[in-house]
C-alpha cells in the first residue's frame, strides 16, 4: 500500500531491527547492500520513518538467523480489534472446565476427553465406511488393553 502513513507498530519493528543487526555486528550499510538499496533507506526502517516490506524483513530475519515472528513479539496492538486473519477458524476446545461448560468434556464423570470422544464419533459416523469404523474400534480397544483398561 504506497503511501500509507506509519505508525508505532512500524517504529517497533524497526528497534527490533536494529537491536538484531547490532546483536549480529551487521552494519547499516552491509544490510541495506544485501537489500540493495542505501543506509539512508535502511536507517529509516530502523526509525519507523518507512514500512519495511515483508520480503526485506524475510531476508533480514534470515541474515541474524531470527524468525520473522520475532519482529512483532510483544508489540501492543493500537487497534485493539481481534482480527481472524487468514487463518483456519478457532477450534472448539474439547477439555471440560471447573465450571463444566456444555461440550467441553464431561462435567459428571470429569473426564476432559469425553467432548473429544464426542466430536471424532461423529466424524466418524458421518465419513467412514462400516468396516473403516470397526477397524477405528479394534484399534482402540487394542489402545485400551496396552494402557491396562
Amino acid at each position: 500500500m504506497a503511501g500509507q502513513k506509519t505508525d508505532a507498530r512500524d517504529a517497533y519493528v524497526g528497534q527490533r531491527i536494529a537491536e538484531q543487526r547490532r546483536k549480529a555486528s551487521l552494519t547499516q550499510k552491509r544490510v541495506a547492500q544485501s537489500f540493495g538499496m542505501s543506509a539512508a533507506q535502511l536507517q529509516k526502517y530502523e526509525k519507523g520513518t518507512n514500512r519495511i516490506s515483508a520480503i526485506h524483513l524475510d531476508t533480514f530475519s534470515r541474515m541474524t538467523g531470527v524468525p520473522v515472528a520475532y519482529f512483532f513479539d510483544g508489540m501492543e496492538r493500537i487497534d485493539n480489534v481481534p482480527v481472524a486473519g487468514f487463518s483456519e477458524p478457532s477450534q472448539q476446545s474439547y477439555a471440560h472446565d471447573a465450571a463444566g461448560n456444555p461440550g467441553a468434556g464431561n462435567p459428571q464423570t470429569g473426564n476432559p476427553w469425553a467432548g473429544l470422544a464426542e466430536a471424532v464419533a461423529r466424524h466418524v459416523a458421518e465419513h467412514f465406511s462400516d468396516h473403516e469404523r470397526r477397524q477405528l474400534v479394534e484399534a482402540v480397544q487394542a489402545l485400551d488393553r496396552k494402557l491396562g483398561g
